[in-house]
Order: structure tokens, then C-alpha cells, then sequence
């Protein structure tokens, strides 16, 4: 009984830290016919040119497992751009004070944060329509990052974005 409430801590623990997605996407595309795509001309993410290359090799890698090949001539553009956000979700620490006498009692409490506020990246992932310039696919993620990791920490976080990302395509109709 103790390894399954652990096991559910666990589960709780690391859904909280995972990637979260939201997909949208155009109805009445026939997502089967395309196969191959291109960077965006105009990419821009947001991002440090160091993290743009990491996401962008992460990018590919997952294009490329989903049975894309990057060409001059593409059936897609591929866009990502980001955005940057705190959430709170420090830890507090109750502080009070109170008195009372009789049948009357007052008292006065608040909280104080422990720790810094978490930094999340939400990614905003375009598939769109070259011939026709149109948005045909969306994937927006939002995902705990920290700016402060190592490289090969940072490689990983695009990893697991991209792949959350790409786990809503093609979209199951």
C-alpha cells in the first residue's frame, strides 16, 4: 500500500513538470499529403541564437521522425516562436498573531514566499500551407524552463517540447 501512495506522489510530482499542450487545427486539410518542409524564411523566436540552434536541431530531428524531409520546394513552413512567463507557485510560510478574551478572539496572519518565482516558455508551434499561406496546424506548449541550465540541460527541455509538440500531429480526426 506505501508503493502505490508513493507511486501516485510520484505520478503528481512529475505532471506537474511536464510539457503542456493545446493543438488546433483546419478541418478540412488532408494532412497526408505533406511530407516535406522548410524553416519559416522569417524565423524569429524570441530565443538567444544558442537556444534558436538547440530548438531548431530539436525540431528537425522530430520532423524528421514524423516522416518529413526538409526541402527547397516545401509543402510546409515551419514556425515557432516563444514567450516567456512567471508563474508562482513558491512555497509560503504562515505567519500569525492572535489574542482574544471571553467570547471574542482576533487574529492577523499572511504568508511570506519562499524561493523565486518558476520561468515557463510557452512555445507556439505554426504549420503553415506555402502554396496557399494559410495556418493549417498549431501546437502551443507550455513547458518549465530554466535559463540558468547547462547546454546539454537546455538541449533536453527542447526535446521533450518538440516532442510533446509533435505528438498532436497529424491530428487525429
Amino acid at each position: 500500500m506505501k508503493l502505490f501512495k508513493y507511486s501516485i506522489l510520484l505520478l503528481f510530482v512529475a505532471a506537474c513538470n511536464a510539457p503542456q499542450a493545446v493543438y488546433d487545427y483546419d478541418q478540412k486539410v488532408n494532412f497526408d499529403q505533406y511530407s516535406t518542409y522548410s524553416i519559416f524564411p522569417d524565423f524569429q523566436s524570441g530565443l538567444s541564437q544558442l537556444d534558436d540552434s538547440r530548438l531548431l536541431e530539436s525540431l528537425k530531428s522530430g520532423l524528421k521522425e514524423k516522416g518529413f524531409t526538409d526541402s527547397e520546394n516545401p509543402g510546409i513552413y515551419v514556425n515557432v516562436y516563444t514567450e516567456e512567463f512567471q508563474q508562482d507557485n513558491r512555497s509560503r510560510v504562515g505567519v500569525g498573531i492572535g489574542g482574544g478574551g471571553g467570547n471574542v478572539g482576533v487574529g492577523v496572519s499572511g504568508g511570506v514566499p519562499i524561493g523565486q518565482m518558476d520561468t515557463y516558455l510557452k512555445l507556439t508551434f505554426d504549420f503553415i500551407n506555402v502554396e496557399k499561406d494559410v495556418l493549417i496546424w498549431q501546437a502551443v506548449v507550455e513547458s518549465p524552463f530554466r535559463f540558468d541550465a547547462d547546454p546539454q540541460k537546455r538541449k533536453e527541455s527542447f526535446d521533450k517540447i518538440v516532442a510533446k509538440a509533435l505528438e498532436g500531429y497529424p491530428p487525429k480526426k
